[in-house]
């Protein structure tokens, strides 16, 4: 027999069926019923219809006598199945798409449930079908079959219509698969199960239609992948990507269904793993997230997705299914959600961060946990250039350094590319072309900024040349930039992170008085390096509380990881004191914390500056743990006389009179404290309303003295010189 040209042209054929079926009862009914041209039928019950259900001989019996003409009709029925299932059958061998038979091996149903669906579906092609529905259900309210008449319609004695009442069960396909549901009519009205209505499901409706967009009911929180990525395409390690590709094609082979947990951080290329994975297979993705299951309605939300997966002819890509695991209310139910999703017949990929690996449900229900790492240094810098191919670049981009100050995953690398050209765009709308600049804003836009709750973020506004101090601390200094800046060339180029599993970032220690230039040398490693800089506020972090305080620390490294910033703990005496012998519980406690504290410090992989006043408190096992030591010395008269010719912007107005020499010379403070002299001087001179004169610095150096506690002997010496 000659095959379907297409799905609708099956699909009216087995409708056509269903429309003799329906004929050859209707002819039947007319028989038994001489009355039902009664203009009022349906509104009353006639003596007529009550006499036929006296002599009704009862159960066990058939309900009716076929007569000839139906017998006929049934008959031609059952040769039209015939023909229709022959040119199914020749339709599939040449790839043709059939909904209704594709629908029935996805959930089982057999031959009755097909025509369930027929049933229902019908009256939603053309509405002269709810016209008969309610003629032949008596009641001209009844425009939906209800289950009697279902029953009625394929079953021809009581006991068959009995035993057929299963397929409406809650745990029967078409009900379990939300492929029909049974309405009650009337609200508050509670009907026996025959006399349900049946309403199919829009969503199969749609389908057995040959459309394809996502259910309504999901399509907020859901959307399909048609895969075009291959596993050449993954960046990924080379061990890593091998021992993926060998998985999946152990698992093609022997036909098993492929359940995975991928975990790692987020934008690691777990969506992009799965998406090559599915277009080795020749499926798409339904990707979904799980915070939706976490709602009141899960158990159908779940139950529906899991269908549109099997429609979509898709793996289900489950992400953050971590929250799931996590929810410390349960108003879901993981473990029931698991064991449907144990059986589903299909391949699934559970999508979270590392802690889900560990769920003992989820490892004895036959997931396989695949770890995925934050790009290394090389993956990054193939990220970089992939993600900036389509953009017009400056010449001075530089993507290894990119890659080397920020330890961005692949989608935040994208994002980061995308946020420049918007930067770009900003100064030349015409022609954007991303420079270093725009790029490092985009960078930062990514990084986490959740460090904010523990410390401030420093805007850095100083330059190497706004810093004055000998040309050994310089180097020093230089030294921590060109770690930021070669750190993934030493590390991954060079091999040297395979000889190291810990201490791959940088701790500095800024040792010096007051005022001498620490704070002001983060700031301008930040600038140089377009790293963000946070201050970590110490008031925040050390707490009275046993524990508290490890917390904290915790937390701050935890959010560091993914903020790409350098940590700076200014004043840090308290925090890094030395470790104390242990007398009593407190000292215990005390000495946990710092010894948690050099842990965190020695796992971090970004930079750690620590500013003391007292290098002499320092516990040898902090000054064993840092990379660099940096002493800020007390400026000498050349160093003061270099402060005092820098401190004043270039637009203050500055007095003829002003002698930095002599200032150099009897003004022995630091840096931090000719700044704020300056500063109190140009406030002198605004209230004269004229220039900034010696006698307005001379009036502020002897603030500044007295609010150290101190004496100012040269004053009133220095004063006769430059009289008001």
């Amino acid at each position: 027999m000659k095959p379907y040209d297409n799905n609708l042209e099956h699909l009216l054929d087995e409708l056509s069926r269903f429309d003799l079926l329906i004929r050859a009862y209707l002819e039947n009914w007319l028989e038994d019923f001489p009355e039902a041209g009664d203009v009022f039928r349906g509104l009353y019950v006639s003596e007529t219809e009550i006499e036929r259900i006296r002599r009704n001989p009862g159960f066990g019996n058939t309900q009716g006598i076929l007569q000839e003409v139906q017998v006929d009709r049934l008959r031609e029925v059952n040769v039209i199945r015939s023909e229709i299932d022959v040119r199914i059958e020749e339709s599939l061998k040449i790839g043709k798409e059939l909904r209704l038979p594709k629908l029935s091996k996805l959930f089982g149903l057999d031959p009755f449930e097909i025509d369930v669906l027929l049933i229902g579906l019908a009256p939603e092609l053309d509405l002269k079908y709810e016209k008969l529905y309610s003629y032949l259900q008596n009641d001209v309210t009844k425009k939906k079959p209800t289950v009697d008449l279902v029953l009625t319609l394929l079953f021809p004695t009581i006991e068959e219509k009995i035993k057929a009442r299963a397929y409406f069960s809650p745990s029967a396909s078409l009900i379990k698969n939300h492929l029909i549901y049974l309405l009650e009519g009337e609200e508050n009205s509670f009907l026996s199960l025959i006399s349900s209505f049946i309403k199919i499901d829009e969503r199969i409706i749609n389908y057995l239609l040959g459309f394809d967009e996502l259910d309504l009911k999901i399509r907020d929180f859901s959307y399909v992948i048609r895969p075009n990525r291959s596993f050449e395409d993954l960046i990924l390690p080379a061990d890593f990507k091998s021992n993926l590709v060998n998985l999946v094609n152990w698992y093609t082979e022997n036909e098993f269904l492929l359940k995975l947990l991928f975990c790692g951080p987020p934008g690691s290329g777990k969506k992009t793993a799965a998406e090559a994975i599915c277009k080795e297979e020749g499926i798409n993705l339904l990707v979904v997230n799980s915070k939706v299951l976490l709602e009141g309605q899960s158990s159908e939300i779940a139950d529906l997705v899991m269908r549109e997966a099997l429609l979509q002819n898709s793996a289900l890509y489950l992400q953050d299914f971590y929250l799931l695991l996590e929810d410390k209310e349960r108003k879901s139910s993981p473990e029931l959600l698991i064991q449907a999703l144990k059986i589903f017949p299909g391949w699934i990929f559970l999508a979270g961060k590392e802690s889900i690996k560990f769920d003992i449900n989820l490892i004895n229900s036959g997931f396989i946990p695949y770890s995925f790492p934050l790009p290394s240094y090389s993956a990054r810098k193939q990220l970089w250039a992939y993600c900036l191919k389509d953009f017009r670049l400056a010449k001075e981009v530089d993507m290894n350094a990119l890659a080397s100050k920020f330890r961005f995953s692949g989608n935040q690398i994208k994002d980061a590319a995308r946020t420049a050209f918007s930067f770009a765009g900003e100064k030349n709308l015409s022609d954007p072309a991303l420079s270093m600049e725009d790029l490092y804003k985009g960078c930062k836009a990514q990084s986490n900024r959740n460090l904010s709750a523990f410390a401030k973020r420093v805007d850095p506004l100083y330059v190497w040349d706004d810093i004055v101090l000998p040309k050994d601390i310089k180097d020093h200094l230089m030294e921590i930039y060109r770690f930021v800046k070669y750190k993934g060339t030493v590390y991954a180029d060079w091999g040297f992170d395979k000889k190291l599993s810990l201490g791959k970032g940088l701790n500095v220690l800024f040792s010096g008085p007051s005022g001498t230039g620490k704070t002001m040398a983060a700031e301008i490693i930040a600038k140089c390096t377009g790293l963000d800089l946070y201050k970590i506020d110490l008031s925040c972090v050390i707490s009275k509380y046993i524990g508290e305080t490890e917390k904290n620390l915790n937390k701050i490294f935890t959010e560091a990881e993914t903020s790409n910033a350098i940590l700076f703990f200014d004043e840090a005496d308290a925090l890094f004191g030395k470790r104390s012998d242990v007398r009593d519980s407190h000292d215990r406690y005390a000495n946990i914390e710092i010894n948690y504290l050099l842990q965190k410090m020695e796992e971090y992989e970004g930079v750690t500056i620590l500013a003391t006043n007292l290098r002499q408190n320092m516990d040898e096992a902090f000054v064993r743990r840092l990379h660099i030591i940096t002493d800020f010395p007390f400026p000498d008269e050349e160093s003061r006389l270099s402060i005092w010719e820098g401190v004043f912007p270039r637009e203050a107005l500055i007095g003829n009179d002003v002698d930095y020499g002599i200032l150099a010379r009897e003004v022995k403070l630091s840096g931090g404290n000719i700044k704020n002299i300056a500063l109190t001087a140009a406030f002198y001179a605004a209230e004269d309303g004229t220039v900034i004169r010696m006698i307005h610095i001379i009036e502020a150096v002897r603030r500044e003295y007295q609010k150290l506690g101190r004496v100012w002997n040269k004053y009133y010496d220095i004063k006769k010189v430059f009289p008001a």
